[in-house]
């Protein structure tokens, strides 16, 4: 194996930041001096990117407001990601959820796809777009596609045991479990135990994260919701909330981190394929309530570190909440949960199983 590794990183899009985005920051740790390959790139919202050696956005890129309405141009995706030369790299590492995938890499050069999840739009029934709904040609031509460009890695890693289950029954691929990892000594629980009286959400404002459902729910209850996050909802969300519901916007991590530790409980209210939020409000102390379906099942203890509701409507949200006990959900008991996905462990697994591939 050579000493200096000529790597590149492939993520689908580089103008935002959310839970993704800081596994990418991570893998750029493991390996130093990466080039970073991406649809768009926006710097402004993209801070997470500083550390890359070179930044090569696709044409895409150049495309009338495409670094902030990317989803304009989605069927170009495909052939986007196709046209980047990868010839001089020993090791090509994609991050992505459908079009990271596509990249086509020279035999000499291994290929790594961090499968965060076989694409919604296309394989979850409730994501599909309407123009899908009748399974229409485009739609089973999308699938073949996306499953045929999931042979292009030599090797898949996921995140979860939710998600390789996805892959193996969409793909008929194995894949390597690596759990993502967060920085235990910036997430961390206040040392009074301080609870004010307000939930969380902290979530990008899009449709499949279920935010609305959180709203309807505290409008029935009239209690305290703060929502950090936002997103192409943002003005509809806001529209459908009433007074007691407050809308924090994009905040920095240290004021994320406050609201983490000072909140009753954070909700969940999405099918997630992984889910980095329930994890950092663990090491800051805090329980979860979340949906009772996709990764987060394997990131709460059910009265140890949160709770689930079992149906996606206000009535099951809601006779959750007022059974809930926040004195139950020890502070230490949630944080040695979380102790589990750290970023150091993540980064020393990460790291050994690439290596091993390229021997």
């Amino acid at each position: 194996m050579k000493k200096n590794l000529k790597t590149a990183i492939v993520y689908d899009w580089a103008n935002q930041i959310g839970g993704a985005e800081r596994v990418v920051e991570l893998i750029a740790k493991i390996f130093p001096n990466s080039d970073l390959y991406t649809a768009v790139y926006d710097p402004k919202n993209a801070p997470w990117t500083k550390s890359f050696n070179k930044i090569v956005p696709s044409f895409i890129n150049n495309l009338p407001l495409a670094k902030k309405n990317y989803h304009w141009y989605f069927s170009l995706l495909p052939l986007a990601f196709e046209s980047f030369n990868f010839t001089g790299y020993d090791l090509v590492i994609s991050v992505t959820g459908y079009p990271g995938k596509f990249i086509i890499t020279r035999p000499e050069t291994c290929h790594i796809c961090y499968c965060l999840t076989p694409p919604r739009f296309l394989w979850n029934k409730e994501n599909l777009p309407k123009s899908f709904s009748k399974f229409s040609p485009l739609h089973y031509r999308l699938r073949a596609e996306d499953q045929l460009a999931a042979n292009r890695p030599d090797y898949l890693f996921t995140t979860c045991e939710n998600t390789a289950n996805k892959i193996k029954k969409i793909y008929r691929r194995k894949s390597e479990i690596i759990y993502p990892g967060i920085n235990t000594k910036k997430f961390i629980p206040l040392k009074n135990g301080s609870i004010d009286d307000y939930f969380l959400i902290v979530s990008r404002l899009v449709e499949y994260k279920k935010v609305d459902l959180a709203i309807k729910t505290f409008n029935i209850l009239k209690w305290p919701l703060k929502i950090i996050g936002s997103g192409r909802e943002e003005k509809k969300l806001k529209s459908i909330a009433d007074k007691n519901i407050e809308f924090l916007g994009k905040v920095d991590d240290n004021a994320l981190v406050s609201h983490y530790q000072n909140c009753r409980a954070v909700i969940f209210p999405q099918e997630e394929d992984f889910g980095l939020v329930p994890i950092e409000a663990q090491a800051c102390g805090k329980p979860i309530i979340a949906y009772r379906k996709g990764g987060a099942i394997e990131t709460i203890i059910p009265g140890v570190t949160g709770e689930f509701f079992s149906s996606q409507n206000p009535a099951s949200l809601i006779e959750l909440l007022k059974s809930f006990n926040q004195k139950i959900y020890k502070p230490e008991n949630c944080r040695k949960n979380s102790l589990k996905f750290r970023e150091e462990r993540f980064l020393e697994i990460f790291k050994e199983r690439s290596l091993e591939k390229l021997t």
